[in-house]
């Protein structure tokens, strides 16, 4: 598969986000399933998710772009493809990292596993996937499936301000005030809101991390 058609097979390639190092795919925000639930309250961290309030998100492309990632995602070869893609930028940058997702969430315990057939199809690259869908993730192990060693799951606290992290062993929350973090902080505040050399959300040698509402 050349680089065109793998584009065409994931509804329009990858992003490059500034912030972070290597690429990033997003789907619509608009189809989180508990994200648009928790969304409608108050207090949690998708109450004030930045793909409905601002940036560069609010574009009708970025929106239209999203919309038509989230529907690739059901093409059978879907996982090859973002290989491809992966596998070329990471070589021709020489960043090798990934996040699914900068914006959406899982949509299905299939969608989780196309995700892992596409690290296990990267080895050389780390994948950072967030997400709010424990359930969709207990049951992808539950049914025997396996997590490649270069990606991190890490599941997002329901509520800003949690001490303790959702029962999965990579978790992150959000830390609205002066309330001590549990978890490793996100520098990003205080280095002009880039990752730089932290590379904490994609380790697996950190356990927890805390963002600032943002």
């Amino acid at each position: 598969m050349n680089l065109r058609e793998a584009k065409e097979f994931t509804g329009g390639g990858l992003g490059y986000p500034s912030k972070m190092p290597g690429t990033s795919y997003g789907i619509s925000a608009h189809a989180c399933i508990t994200g648009g639930k928790l969304r409608k309250i108050e207090g949690t961290p998708c109450s004030t998710c930045y793909c409905f309030e601002r940036g560069n998100y609010q574009y009708k492309s970025v929106e239209t772009a999203h919309e038509r990632r989230l529907a690739s995602i059901t093409n059978p070869g879907w996982s090859g493809a973002m290989a491809v893609l992966i596998n070329h930028e990471a070589r021709k940058s020489g960043v090798y990292y990934h996040r699914f997702h900068d914006s959406g969430d899982l949509q299905s315990v299939e969608h989780l596993t196309k995700i892992c057939a596409v690290a296990a199809l990267a080895p050389k690259v780390k994948f950072w996937l967030p997400t709010q869908e424990l359930g969709f993730v207990n049951e992808y192990v539950a049914r025997g499936g396996e997590i490649p060693p270069n990606l991190m799951i890490r599941v997002s606290d329901t509520l800003n301000d949690s001490k303790h992290g959702r029962n999965w062993g990579f978790t992150s929350g959000v830390r609205t005030g002066k309330m001590p973090a549990h978890g490793r902080v996100c520098p990003a505040p205080t280095q002009d809101n880039k990752c730089m050399d932290c590379r904490a959300c994609w380790s697996k040698k950190v356990k927890r991390v805390i963002y600032h509402q943002h």
